[in-house]
């Protein structure tokens, strides 16, 4: 899933983005605002290489913060603050030693009213 060491990322997080950097691939950047699904990925890489990841979505790109890298627990605290994240599937998570993908949130539609 992950071929590549998450020493050399740089995690930066403001009260409008996330921004993840590492010297081998492109920088990402996301809103917050623009967050469209929140996924935490558990990969077969540990110990080796980082095994938990939380993914977020916005509908162009994705941005990867690996748990225990400097950043991670402020991203983490960050969405577990939008409404409806489900705690449940963090248990899940850690629960499990295999590759899986646990849906964290979905960014809620938004009604048109109609005329």
């Amino acid at each position: 899933m992950f071929d590549y060491s998450s020493e050399l990322l740089k995690i930066t997080v403001t009260d409008d983005f996330v921004r993840v950097e590492h010297p081998d691939r492109k920088t990402v950047e996301i809103n917050w605002a623009d967050i469209e699904e929140i996924w935490l990925l558990n990969t077969d890489q540990g110990p080796f290489l980082d095994d938990i990841w939380l993914q977020l979505k916005t509908k162009a790109q994705s941005c990867y913060v690996p748990q225990g890298r400097d950043g991670y627990n402020e991203v983490y605290d960050k969405v577990t603050q939008y409404p409806g994240f489900n705690f449940d599937n963090v248990i899940q998570s850690m629960l499990t030693t295999t590759r899986a993908e646990f849906l964290l949130w979905t960014k809620p539609e938004t009604t048109k009213p109609t005329s």
